[in-house]
């Protein structure tokens, strides 16, 4: 079932209680950001400076549009391509994406048609969630919610990447990470840390940010 928030027929027809509720997302968004982002302190340097948000709203327009198909789906792609000349950040128009999603610093991120996109994700800069088929089929990842994923990562196909896990830095993975599982290496090699390091340790584990 595809979220409120992201519903087309939702946004046809502006009331005072959708302009209020897409005032909310917009606070969710930045507050969740702030916390993810120690370098910034404020709500408007975050809004204005963030290139990862500035790509997820845009990409929530594209996407209410791309909903609509038709004659909606070009300008749709239009829009998506402004977004990433403007912010380094791709995002197809068709990707669906929950809510508190952060990308950090952005640059080099490219997130393919029919990926699908949890609650409070976060990536790093130069991920990729990409497709291994040439059919018009389901064929970029489905990532479930409160997953990490680290700089320069490859998540390629019709994966799943299950909630909490972490996906390391640079890593390849073709094949399903289970939930609350690190996924590292090339190609990505999986283990499970033990239950009390719920919080990952930059110095303890460089593998997931390196």
């Amino acid at each position: 079932m595809t979220p409120a928030f992201l519903s087309a027929r939702a946004y046809d027809k502006p009331t005072a209680n959708s302009v209020r509720r897409a005032v909310a997302m917009l606070r969710e968004d930045i507050d969740a950001a702030l916390e993810r982002d120690p370098a910034t302190t404020s709500r408007l340097e975050m809004a204005l400076a963030s290139p990862g948000l500035q790509a997820l709203w845009s990409h929530r327009v594209a996407h209410r549009m791309w909903q609509r198909g038709g004659r909606w789906r070009l300008p749709a792609r239009l829009m998506s391509q402004t977004a990433r000349f403007a912010t380094g950040v791709e995002i197809h128009p068709g990707a669906t994406i929950g809510r508190r999603f952060f990308i950090d610093h952005g640059m080099g991120v490219v997130i393919g048609e029919t990926a699908e996109i949890g609650d409070d994700v976060m990536l790093y800069h130069g991920v990729t969630l990409g497709g291994r088929s040439m059919q018009q089929v389901k064929r970029h990842p489905t990532v479930g919610d409160n997953v990490t994923i680290g700089a320069g990562a490859r998540v390629l196909g019709p994966v799943r990447i299950g909630p909490h896990a972490q996906v390391g830095a640079n890593a390849v993975v073709v094949k399903d990470v289970p939930p609350q599982a690190i996924a590292t290496g090339v190609p990505a090699r999986l283990r499970f840390p033990a239950p009390a390091a719920s919080q990952p340790d930059l110095y303890a584990d460089p593998e997931l940010w390196i």
